[in-house]
């Protein structure tokens, strides 16, 4: 059996000063301190720095709002993530995921409640199989045309509508009011403001929110991209996982998406220990672990065919020795397009 060297984080940084002693009295589980700090320091300078594109838009300020929202998409989106998995304030203090989740997060493209709706009430209970709206099972995971012409434009254009029927059909009422109300308010908010200053509003909720779907939904290709056929339903072969990135030490361990699937509300720092103390059962599923990459250079790197970068970044899981070239037939295989069942339905009855 082979061994793993990690380096990922399995531990929050120690609390340091007043606003860490301040904010652990507000927060259910002292590892997540960091979150805390994600918020507060992307609340005032995005605030800052929207304020001030609408009081003086121009292509310096622009610049600077979108170089601070580039930089802190990652650790605001994957804050988003694992709070809305597990509760991040105590009770008494729940009224502040408003400004610090819902507020925020139209400064990151995200419409209020939309993240919820499609991740946790809609994706983890489908685990990318065929009623899940975002599976990646039926199109060619290598191919730029059906990530850009079916799945992302699907996605852009009918994401809201279909996860809305999606809510309804299984009776989640309340899940599909929140999910109502928060794009009503992301509207409302952006119709008004463009009244203000309709360069700035382009700007700070519209181009923001194309951004970041493009860049989530890329992020979830490539967590599924490759999909064993013959088990698209087990978690250790429908996703991957990436060790020892700078992603995750910037993004609480997200790189861990098998470990996710498994147990979404197993916290970011058990990921690593999840992987050591389960390494025969990924050694013996044939799961794909990359080291140093996260899941855009994935995606990339599929859109350009690159099997030879990402074979070099392959991680053995047993004692298999695999040349190149073997690795590289394993991934190709994983990312074939798998019919969808209406297709093998008719091709039986043709």
């Amino acid at each position: 059996m082979a061994s793993l060297a990690l380096v990922d984080p399995t531990e929050a940084p120690a609390p340091k000063g007043a606003f860490d002693r301040f904010w652990l009295k507000l927060i259910r589980d002292p590892r997540d301190l960091p979150f805390g700090r994600v918020q507060v320091l992307n609340f005032t300078v995005m605030l800052a720095l929207t304020i001030w594109l609408y009081v003086d838009f121009n292509v310096f300020n622009a610049l600077l709002f979108l170089a601070w929202y580039i930089r802190q998409l990652g650790p605001y989106t994957l804050m988003l993530h694992n709070v809305s998995h597990r509760p991040y304030f105590k009770k008494e203090y729940g009224w502040l995921d408003w400004p610090f989740i819902s507020v925020l997060g139209m400064f990151f493209g995200h419409a209020p409640n939309t993240y919820f709706a499609h991740h946790v009430a809609m994706h983890h209970p489908e685990n990318n199989l065929d009623d899940d709206l975002s599976t990646t099972m039926h199109l060619q995971r290598d191919s730029a045309k059906d990530f850009f012409f079916h799945y992302l434009a699907s996605f852009m254009f009918r994401g809201n509508h279909d996860l809305g029927v999606y809510l309804s059909q299984r009776n989640r009422d309340k899940i599909r009011t929140r999910l109502r109300w928060g794009t009503a308010m992301w509207w409302a908010v952006a119709i008004g403001l463009a009244f203000v200053n309709w360069k700035a509003t382009l700007l700070v909720f519209v181009a923001t929110l194309v951004i970041t779907r493009v860049a989530m939904m890329s992020g979830n290709w490539a967590q599924h991209a490759f999909v064993d056929a013959s088990r698209p339903g087990n978690c250790y072969v429908n996703s991957l996982t990436c060790i020892n990135s700078v992603y995750n030490r910037r993004c609480f361990n997200d790189g861990y998406h098998i470990s996710h699937h498994w147990k979404p509300t197993r916290h970011w720092t058990e990921h690593p220990q999840e992987l050591i103390d389960n390494l025969g059962e990924y050694a013996e599923a044939d799961s794909i672990v990359f080291r140093k990459l996260d899941y855009f250079l994935v995606w990339v790197n599929l859109m350009l065919k690159r099997y030879d970068t990402l074979a070099e970044h392959y991680v053995p899981l047993d004692d298999r020795e695999r040349s190149k070239e073997e690795i590289i037939a394993l991934l190709k295989e994983r990312t074939k397009r798998i019919p969808a069942p209406g297709e093998v339905a008719a091709g039986a009855a043709a």
